[in-house]
């Protein structure tokens, strides 16, 4: 049955996801989509290289004045840090060197997490799953705000405090909705990012290690770049909870603008999802996307009717796949 009623402030459906029925159409429908699943062999290369840029961008700010220091890392290292958390998005699919060597991607997140500065990829893979399988899920998509959240980040000051503080909500707000006992892939994650940390500052001192944190947190939060965040699953048209950017942005984000395409097939690669929109583009082209991702963060936090609690939710029974 598909309604919609009203629970709190969210908007509560009582419907499944609308990705799972989409998928199943455009399979039937363009099958030779199937080719597009799999391994992405440039990623690795792609994400070594920024990964590298990193690096050496460590030792070139380590005898830089602070402010400097500051400014690079919002606009350089910040940039490239906020791309890394979405190759490891990508990464967290498999698509780095496949379903069949899924241990080995798990590393090689690590190694993409390293210029982030803290430890991330691990916990990131563990929570992401059930993001697509219980897409809005109460208690189980740890994407969707809190109710405090909704509840106070409600004015335009209080809106922008919060995109600000986006990083700490994110690391924070699984503890609170969806607890998990943490793993040993999350340790070693925890033990390799710590240790290239104290080489570094054993190297050059304190600044690098400032320039990657720094950066990584203040890209993820108050950054035209962070205006995914909000693209992707907040309600601008009622009823709609999932939409895609094809602007220029993709080119420096692996695609992530492209989301209902990712959500319908998480296993393509960021790299090749303009493809399923071009090959399937009369289920995309009609429905609701963004163009501009400053223009969203502008939005939500100018308009009134567009906040934390504008997001669909749903319950879902334990044990219920996509």
């Amino acid at each position: 049955m598909d309604k919609t009623g009203e629970r709190g402030d969210f908007e509560w459906v009582y419907n499944d996801q609308p990705h799972t029925s989409r998928r199943k159409e455009i399979l039937a429908k363009y099958p030779e989509i199937k080719s597009l699943m799999g391994p992405d062999p440039q990623l690795k290369w792609v994400v070594t290289g920024m990964v590298l840029t990193q690096l050496l961008a460590c030792y070139m700010v380590h005898d830089l004045p602070w402010k400097w220091v500051f400014f690079w890392s919002y606009g350089f290292g910040g940039c490239i840090n906020h791309s890394l958390t979405l190759a490891i998005h990508d990464i967290s699919h498999n698509v780095a060197f496949g379903n069949k060597l899924a241990r080995l991607n798990r590393w090689f997140a690590i190694w993409a997490n390293l210029p982030i500065g803290l430890p991330y990829s691990a916990s990131f893979k563990k929570y992401h799953i059930d993001h697509h399988r219980y897409l809005g899920g109460d208690g189980l998509d740890v994407d969707i705000p809190t109710d405090a959240e909704g509840w106070f980040f409600c004015t335009p000051l209080r809106k922008v405090l919060w995109l600000f503080l986006q990083p700490l909500f994110y690391a924070l707000r699984p503890l609170v909705v969806n607890p998990k006992p943490v793993s040993r892939l999350e340790m070693m994650n925890a033990a390799v990012q710590f240790a290239v940390n104290f080489v570094i500052f054993y190297l050059w001192g304190l600044k690098p290690i400032v320039y990657l944190i720094a950066g990584s947190i203040l890209c993820m939060g108050l950054h035209p770049i962070s205006g995914h965040f909000i693209a992707e699953h907040y309600m601008f048209l009622k009823g709609h909870e999932t939409y895609s950017y094809y602007g220029s942005l993709n080119r420096i984000t692996f695609n992530v603008g492209y989301h209902m395409e990712h959500h319908d097939f998480p296993s393509i690669p960021g790299s090749k999802l303009p493809q399923v929109k071009k090959m399937a583009a009369e289920y995309y082209d009609s429905l609701p996307q963004h163009t501009s991702w400053t223009r969203v963060l502008w939005d939500f936090v100018f308009d009134d009717s567009i906040g934390p609690y504008t997001r669909i939710k749903r319950e879902y029974k334990l044990g219920k796949q996509e």
